[in-house]
């Protein structure tokens, strides 16, 4: 394992971490659940980022799962704001 240095993905990585705080301090601001939905997914992203500047693109599986439930709780927020009364 060793650190792969790709500055696409680590501005990646960087866009996801403020996109996250951000998702946080709207929730504590309206109380939307489907914010905290996108901040969770963007912070799977994330994730997958980390792990491939880590090193470990090699896990494509991991990082498969990951994305995809990030997708899912995309989906799962959207949902949540379209039936928000």
């Amino acid at each position: 394992m060793a650190f792969t240095w790709e500055p696409i993905t680590f501005a990646n990585l960087i866009f996801c971490i403020v996109i996250v705080i951000l998702s946080y301090w709207t929730f504590k601001k309206i109380k939307n659940i489907a914010i905290l939905y996108i901040g969770a997914a963007f912070g799977l992203f994330g994730l997958s980022h980390l792990a491939v500047l880590l090193g470990y693109e090699s896990s494509a599986t991991i990082l498969i799962i990951a994305r995809s439930l990030a997708y899912i709780l995309v989906i799962l927020a959207l949902i949540k704001a379209a039936y928000r009364n």
